[in-house]
């Protein structure tokens, strides 16, 4: 793929950065006077994470978890393990930072996992919400960035077909066919 697929900007840089320093103002109030360990959803919350860490004042320390249920593609399948964190999650408080929460698989299996391994607690964040009605849990995040339609987004972190991570805006494709520029 050369061309960006047409698509609708969604959210800008500016929305983004806007929604990010709402998030920081809960979880610095949230997660203030103790230490936590972030967790980043690898590869769809590494531009979130970064981001977001530059402006989070509380002790804490970074570490990666990478889950996929879309492996590069556009639909979901079942819950791929490919990293799991190698710090010690027993008896610490951990901080979740997902890209999207979408049908809530990944993020309920996550925090699961998270408590099985005897964290004492467990929040979450993520960057944007799709709303519909495949909710497959009942488990919602803690925090929540942005909200968007059920269209599929790509950017900031998020990928189309593997590409286009590296977007500083959010699209949405169109409901139909996507086009490539």
């Amino acid at each position: 793929m050369i061309g960006r697929p047409v698509a609708e900007t969604l959210f800008s840089y500016a929305q983004i950065s806007d929604a990010l320093d709402t998030m920081a103002v809960v979880l610095n109030r949230r997660c203030a006077g103790t230490e936590w360990l972030v967790l980043c959803v690898m590869n769809g919350a590494l531009m979130f994470t970064g981001e977001l860490l530059r402006r989070l004042d509380f002790a804490l320390k970074l570490d990666q978890i990478k889950v996929s249920r879309y492996l590069e593609t556009t639909s979901g399948q079942s819950l791929q393990w490919q990293v799991k964190p190698s710090t010690e999650l027993a008896g610490r408080r951990i901080l979740l930072l997902d890209d999207i929460f979408d049908e809530g698989v990944t993020l309920a299996t996550l925090k699961a996992f998270c408590e099985s391994q005897g964290a004492s607690e467990v929040l979450s964040a993520v960057l944007v919400e799709k709303r519909h009605g495949r909710r497959q849990t009942d488990y919602m995040p803690d925090v929540v960035g942005l909200v968007c339609p059920d269209r599929y987004i790509f950017g900031f972190g998020m990928d189309y077909e593997g590409y286009w991570r590296n977007s500083q805006a959010i699209y949405a494709m169109p409901d139909t066919q996507p086009k490539v520029q």
